[in-house]
């Protein structure tokens, strides 16, 4: 699914962003930019008055290593957008299960970590060959389906791979969408981040 460019077009400027770097990437913040926002990046250990001070439309939870549960700073970030913010929000890797943290769900270390580039995940009939590198995931039997979708499993090992909450503009992904080096099946992820803060506009 390529990005539309009418989306953009309908915009009188970028849309402003905030990534919040737990290791992110820079070919991520490159196809941010690609999709037409304005990326601000902060620290970890940001506060919700450093990210409100920025006026975002958009906020982003980035990749990283390690163990999501230790990251108390950024799920108790997530926590509070959720619940006080209807702000889209968008996590890839590690930011996928900070979210996901953040909506009571737990995470696991997995027996071998999921590395590489040809990864297949999807769901509903619908195949993406992804580009992973993770040694944790969420528990797929600690989410809450009345406010959690699951939208993408790995189906090599039926682990969750995708979540979009049921009522507000909030979603991640177990993978990396912009694959550098890898596939770009999942590019459309970013589409669908930046439609959510062309709705709100």
């Amino acid at each position: 699914m390529e990005f539309d460019q009418r989306v953009r077009s309908r915009q009188d400027s970028p849309f402003k962003v905030v990534a919040i770097d737990f290791g992110i990437k820079r070919s991520i913040l490159d196809r941010l930019v690609a999709h037409g926002c304005e990326v601000n990046v902060l620290p970890s250990n940001a506060e919700l008055s450093d990210v409100l001070a920025l006026e975002p439309e958009g906020i982003f939870f980035s990749n990283g290593p390690g163990d999501p549960a230790s990251v108390k700073s950024g799920i108790a970030l997530a926590d509070r957008l959720i619940k006080e913010k209807d702000i889209p929000m968008f996590g890839i890797c590690l930011g996928h299960q900070i979210l996901g943290l953040a909506l009571g769900c737990k995470t696991f270390k997995l027996p071998y970590g999921h590395r590489g580039l040809n990864h297949p995940c999807g769901q509903t009939g619908r195949v993406e060959i992804t580009s992973q590198n993770h040694g944790f995931a969420l528990e797929l039997s600690s989410l809450d389906k009345d406010v959690v979708e699951i939208t993408h499993l790995n189906l090599n090992d039926g682990t969750v791979a995708g979540i979009s909450m049921c009522n507000r503009p909030v979603f991640g992904i177990q993978y990396h969408p912009e694959a550098s080096p890898g596939p770009h099946d999942a590019d459309y992820h970013f589409s669908r981040f930046v439609e959510l803060m062309s709705e709100r506009r």
